[in-house]
């Protein structure tokens, strides 16, 4: 059943090994879960406290009213 989960996270959590820092997804958008692959550069010019559904296809942003 399909499902709108709310992000409030606009960039990874940045994680630090031993050897290099590991960046988790917490915006929801990567298509490398869990890994971050940059996709959260489409959140940076969301309104804080608007609710966005992204296409899966295009990446494009869509405010929910």
């Amino acid at each position: 059943m399909p499902r709108l989960v709310k992000f409030e996270a606009t960039g990874p959590i940045k994680i630090e090994p031993q050897e290099k820092p590991v960046f988790i997804c917490a915006c929801g958008l990567t298509k490398k879960f869990p890994f971050c692959d940059g996709t959260h550069k489409a959140c940076k010019d969301e309104e804080p406290g608007a609710v966005y559904s992204y296409d899966p296809e295009t990446g494009e942003p869509k405010r929910v009213e």
